[in-house]
């Protein structure tokens, strides 16, 4: 299976503001050409033993496959979790000129 030029690199992160935070980090290293926040969202999850619930905040990342390595090194060294959800999602296929786009913005080799 041949690799995917681009994809998300999906976060979970603890607030709105880690979310802003972790994506400027992300944004001006040139690693992502986009990131989405998604301000709210109620999770549930095993953690230590027993279901916890609470509210948490999506960052989607647009960004070159090759890229997730470097952004996750962002993400842990910056990240209020002790394990952070991050999670690379491939893009099959796209608008070229978005594509096109992205890769400009990141300084990939398209």
């Amino acid at each position: 299976m041949e690799q995917p030029e681009f994809g998300f690199v999906y976060v979970v992160c603890a607030n709105l503001e880690e979310a802003k935070q972790l994506a400027r980090a992300v944004l001006e290293k040139r690693l992502a050409a986009c990131a989405n926040i998604i301000p709210t969202i109620h999770s549930l999850y095993w953690w230590e033993g027993a279901i916890q619930e609470g509210t948490e905040t999506i960052l989607l990342l647009k960004a070159p496959y090759t890229y997730y390595e470097a952004i996750e090194k962002v993400i842990r060294t910056q990240s209020s979790y002790q394990l952070p959800a991050i999670l690379q999602i491939p893009i099959s296929q796209g608008l070229p000129e978005y594509l096109k786009w992205l890769a400009a913005e990141t300084e990939f080799d398209y």
